[in-house]
């Protein structure tokens, strides 16, 4: 086992996997370093949010931090508030409170176990594997560690390539809109608000700006123009654990043969998403058989559908964009967005669609365009640096890093024993690998890989 782990990351991944290892018994203890980061730990930027208006997008009976106590979530709602019902879509500030609560409880439970846990409010610099461990740098300090997981989130996003550095320096441009929502008190509201991206997070921007703002109106624009799919009021099971359909799919990676498929099986149902849901358990072995070509036909093609089907929103929410369309204060275009420019008191958006291209002026533009995880192409220190000196692989789709199935990090031809990723930087090889119910198992398996409970050697 490896007795002393750092873990890197602030949020809900480092949080789960942290609770993880205190809740054991082990023959040595433990000494975790848990490197937080400058933000507040372990809401991280999902569950950051004070506003009431952003709910889950999972009911809350789904939502526990732990494989081993799936009630964890609805049980620590219902002792505030008996009401509260498995399939209710509560606030995400919420669930950060849970976050809390539940870390809380693993620092006390760990130290009855004889765990160690150094909480380190900073960001590790650089980091460099070796034979029989780990050297983490941060500011003029370094330390070493048996082991080391990254459990980062998404990367920082980048702005568009087509937007200018004047309108980035005008200070109207947004490339991350969780900084603003955070200070949008101190703004003067815009007439017009232009977001470029029509998903979970532009949903959130719009309900919260619209609030804020009644005199503002706000032009969304996404290639398709379209709204994610919502979640039926009433939650339904699938009709069965769909085997033959896994099986058939298994039989031919092959992503035109997918799409027939399924649409076949939803056809043969009164609702199309138990179908997509049927499919949940299956859908990183299923992406672990589909060739290269066939990923990239699917990033190119379908994972537009699949995402606005698969990360639906909670049925109040679609009610509440409505409205706004309803009330001409919402207007969705489809289109690219090819350049953002200033224009007096504006940014200029040139939008292309079907061959066709108009300008839009707005007074505030958002950025939208969901989670960032090319390593490739980001300025996070730490991952560049790895990545400069080959520590790291980058995904080939730009979908993270390149790891085991149990989230050992590959460096050339080999996968380190001691350096692991968790969550969203897993994409490339789980795709499912954003939400807590597949981040609880994987931080259970990785917890039982540090641990070497799953019979593995745990240098192998």
């Amino acid at each position: 086992m490896f007795r002393r782990v750092a873990i890197i990351g602030g949020g809900a991944a480092a949080a789960t996997l942290l609770g993880e290892l205190l809740g054991l018994r082990t023959p040595q203890p433990l000494h975790l370093d848990w490197y937080t980061g400058a933000g507040a730990p372990p809401r991280g930027v999902a569950y950051g949010t004070t506003s009431e208006r952003h709910l889950l997008n999972v009911r809350a009976a789904s939502m526990s931090m732990f494989a081993g106590r799936p009630r964890g979530f609805l049980d620590f709602l219902q002792r505030d508030d008996p009401r509260v019902a498995g399939t209710d879509f509560v606030p995400r500030r919420r669930y950060g409170d849970y976050l809390e609560a539940e870390v809380a409880r693993a620092l006390q439970q760990g130290r009855a176990f004889g765990h160690h846990v150094h909480m380190i409010p900073f960001a590790v610099d650089a980091l460099v594997p070796e034979r029989d461990g780990v050297t983490l740098i941060h500011g003029e300090e370094s330390h070493r560690a048996d082991a080391a997981v990254l459990a980062l989130g998404a990367l920082p996003p980048q702005p568009l390539a087509g937007v200018s550095a004047e309108a980035l320096a005008s200070g109207r441009y947004a490339v991350d809109p969780w900084p603003l929502l955070a200070r949008v008190a101190e703004l003067a509201p815009p007439r017009e608000v232009a977001v470029i991206g029509l998903g979970l997070t532009a949903v959130d921007v719009v309900l919260e700006l619209s609030a804020r703002w009644p005199q503002a109106r706000f032009t969304a624009i996404s290639r398709h123009g379209l709204l994610p799919e919502a979640h039926r009021h009433a939650a339904a099971a699938p009709a069965d654990d769909s085997a033959e359909l896994i099986a058939a799919m298994r039989e031919a990676p092959e992503i035109r043969r997918w799409l027939h498929l399924l649409r076949e099986a939803m056809a043969q149902e009164s609702d199309w998403r138990t179908v997509l849901d049927s499919l949940r358990p299956h859908t990183s072995g299923l992406w672990r058989v589909l060739p290269h070509e066939q990923r990239a036909r699917f990033l190119r093609h379908a994972r537009w559908a699949w995402e606005r089907a698969r990360h639906r929103m909670a049925p109040q929410v679609r009610r509440a964009l409505t409205e706004l369309e309803r009330d001409g204060r919402l207007q969705r275009r489809r289109g690219h967005v090819d350049s953002v420019v200033p224009a007096g008191d504006a940014l200029r958006l040139r939008v292309t669609h079907a061959g066709d291209t108009h300008t839009l002026d707005a007074g505030l533009v958002i950025q939208t365009t969901g989670l960032h995880t090319d390593v490739r192409r980001t300025d996070h220190p730490l991952v560049r640096q790895l990545l400069t000196n080959a520590h790291i692989v980058a995904d080939p789709l730009g979908l993270g890093m390149q790891t085991a199935s149990d989230g050992r990090l590959r460096h050339g031809d080999a996968y380190w024993p001691h350096l692991f990723a968790l969550g969203g930087l897993l994409r490339g090889t789980l795709w499912e690998s954003t939400a807590m119910p597949e981040i609880r198992q994987q931080a259970r398996v990785l917890a039982d890989r540090l641990l070497d409970r799953a019979g593995a050697p745990a240098g192998s």
